[in-house]
């Protein structure tokens, strides 16, 4: 009866711990909160009934997971987790795919969030496209994982989604440069053998001393690709229990934070009831992102080591997705893709095995040392006198696989699977950090 007690306070415990650590991203958005909330109260209002959705997301995603995995796990849509091997649970089958039930959850709560924006046919057009997109891309997912469709399908497929957010995109096309960058295009009123030439493709502003490019249509191709990369950079990253949910929980509350950011820096609150395009793309970007939370942290409980489902490719389609519509909507995409730094050096270091200059076997997560439970670098077999530049050492036989995880632990050494997770998500926040201080105190300069 001793040894049950202690193991329920120990669960208490690390449930506790896991909640406090869950907090500490949302810190920032909340004071921006309390410091809106003296100057906004239509704005709170609209907020505080866009939280308990959120809430209700959250609660609605814990309760459906072990109901749904039941039923995932006796269709055989389950897989051993290859980071367990040498422990209790190596052979253990996980149920997959159980991202499909987030992103359910969240298409209810942004559905009932519609109330609260749509307030004309025009809002109403560009809401529905984005929900429409993250529709296509969780059914893309879920279709991926049990068909386990090939790589031209996974790029094909987001592009066709990404229409209808292209189609109703009503923002600038325009790209603002800051000082240092301007000065390559136009020079003493001039402009420079690179701003000629960039001038016959698109319009460089010479009003504006190079600071500003019109790109058009060629912008709108910038989102499109955005919305691929969004959508496919966060299924590159990932092989850890935890990583795609606890990557994408925190990229979502940056974004938060940042519209809740840019209120509180305005000289004048607006009224979201207003059809200001300052008010709707931040009511857009809460309305879309507090649900994101609720559900994606509702799944992070499950998914969290030792993992007992697994979200599968449905969940980072889906996380993807959301947060390219929310970046093309609220017309931050720029901005959007600062936030995604590790995931973008992910998908350079990644890319001579993408793109099948190197050998890319199915699976490049850390491989786990059954001894120890310790994770250690991947690699694939080689001939020593190949890929001399990849390898460790000249001499070896194994070339270490092209990954942000391996090559975190080259850096750091063989840790455990946990403690791996948590130097990742480490690293998320420090992007996001590095990411507005880049946004705040160099390109507004």
């Amino acid at each position: 009866g001793r040894r049950n007690k202690v193991k329920e306070a120990s669960g208490i415990f690390t449930i506790m711990k896991g909640y406090l650590l869950a907090a500490i991203p949302l810190v920032p958005s909340a004071i921006c909160v309390l410091v809106i909330f003296f100057k906004d109260s239509e704005f709170i209002k609209i907020f505080i009934c866009s939280l308990l959705i959120s809430i209700f997301g959250y609660v609605s995603t814990t309760s459906f997971i072990p109901v749904i995995a039941k039923y995932t796990a006796q269709k055989g849509l389950s897989g051993k987790d290859l980071g367990k091997k040498g422990q209790l649970n190596e052979n253990v089958d996980v149920p997959e795919a159980l991202g499909i039930v987030a992103g359910t959850v969240y298409l209810v709560c942004t559905i009932l969030s519609q109330l609260a924006f749509a307030k004309n046919d025009k809002q109403l057009v560009v809401y529905n496209s984005g929900l429409f997109s993250i529709c296509f891309m969780i059914f893309l997912g879920f279709m991926d994982d049990t068909l386990d469709l090939k790589w031209r399908y996974k790029l094909l497929l987001p592009t066709i989604a990404s229409l209808p957010l292209l189609s109703t995109y009503s923002g600038s096309t325009a790209m603002h440069l800051p000082y240092p960058i301007s000065t390559l295009l136009m020079s003493n009123n001039e402009l420079t053998l690179l701003g000629s030439f960039i001038n016959v493709f698109v319009i460089v502003d010479t009003e504006a001393m190079g600071s500003i490019v019109e790109l058009g249509n060629y912008f709108l191709l910038f989102m499109g690709l955005q919305a691929v990369f969004c959508t496919n950079a966060i299924n590159i990253l990932a092989g850890i229990n935890g990583l795609e949910c606890g990557q994408s929980y925190i990229i979502a509350c940056s974004i938060l934070f940042f519209k809740l950011y840019e209120i509180t820096n305005a000289s004048s609150i607006i009224p979201p009831t207003t059809t200001s395009s300052i008010g709707e793309n931040e009511l857009f970007a809460v309305l879309f992102t507090l649900p994101f939370i609720g559900t994606t942290l509702g799944l992070l409980r499950f998914n969290w080591y030792p993992a007992s489902v697994f979200v599968g490719d449905t969940y980072c389609y889906f996380a993807g997705m959301t947060f390219a519509v929310i970046g093309i909507h609220s017309h931050f995409s720029k901005t959007l893709l600062m936030l995604f730094i590790p995931q973008i050096i992910n998908f350079i270091y990644s890319t001579p095995q993408l793109f099948k200059l190197l050998p890319c076997p199915r699976h490049r997560l850390p491989r786990a040392d059954p001894s120890n439970g310790l994770l250690h670098v991947s690699t694939f077999p080689c001939k020593e006198n190949e890929y001399q530049w990849f390898k460790r050492a000249k001499h070896d036989t194994e070339c270490p696989n092209c990954t942000l995880l391996c090559f975190v632990l080259r850096v750091m050494g063989p840790m455990h699977e946990e403690k791996l997770c948590l130097c990742m998500l480490v690293l998320q926040i420090l992007s996001s950090v590095l990411a507005f201080g880049v946004r705040y105190y160099v390109l507004e300069k």
